[in-house]
């Protein structure tokens, strides 16, 4: 296991700057489509990286298909954990129930875990957050998760984490402070608005070199 792996992470289909190893990233936005793309391009692995994935809305083949998009071979890269279709061998586990943070939070941190014994560099990210949000009683209960299983993680082992909320949803409370609210654990915010079919603009926090608007396509 690697504690002091720390690499660089380049993303650069999205014309950014490479991210410091560590790095979390808080991304919004209220196209669904455009976040995805994003996200994907984020958190596509590259050679030698492995990517651990947790998908609330899609199957396991829908996401291998979407990294394979955003990056050749990226599939073959990647340990995914979803709340839709079957599993699929070690690389595709699932959960029943996105409500039992305790259940999803135990797996992801297992998935997380391997990650780190298997390479020195790893990204990851939960696609959407918003859908976790909409399916719990209490917005609290998922900052906690997010800290004890996923942003703890990311810091220890210098890791990439991308968290995505689509901030159309509804989520049983205020979007606008919820994201308020969880910027202060991320260390950089990217909101996404669609500007055009396969077109984005990023606007683009606290990620050293990067600290404006971005015009992104695919």
């Amino acid at each position: 296991m690697s504690l002091t792996a720390g690499s660089d992470f380049t993303v650069d289909s999205l014309g950014l700057d490479a991210i410091d190893g560590g790095t979390s990233v808080l991304l919004t936005g209220e196209d669904s489509d455009a976040l995805e793309a994003v996200f994907y391009r984020l958190t596509a692995p590259q050679t030698d990286e492995i990517a651990v994935l947790l998908a609330t809305d899609a199957a396991g083949r829908s996401v291998k298909q979407s990294l394979s998009r955003a990056e050749r071979g990226a599939d073959d890269r990647a340990a995914l954990l979803t709340c839709e279709g079957p599993a699929q061998g070690d690389d595709v586990r699932t959960v029943d129930d996105v409500s039992d943070l305790t259940g999803l939070g135990m797996e992801f941190s297992t998935l997380l875990a391997e990650a780190t014994g298997e390479v020195d560099d790893f990204r990851a990210g939960i696609l959407l957050c918003s859908t976790i949000m909409g399916e719990v009683e209490d917005t609290r209960s998922v900052y906690r998760f997010l800290n004890s299983n996923f942003l703890s993680e990311l810091r220890r082992s210098k890791a990439l984490g991308v968290c995505a909320v689509d901030t159309s949803a509804d989520i049983g409370s205020d979007v606008n402070s919820t994201i308020t609210g969880m910027k202060t654990s991320f260390s950089a915010h990217v909101e996404v608005e669609s500007t055009g079919r396969n077109q984005a603009r990023l606007d683009v926090s606290d990620l050293p070199g990067d600290d404006d608007a971005v015009d992104v396509s695919w």
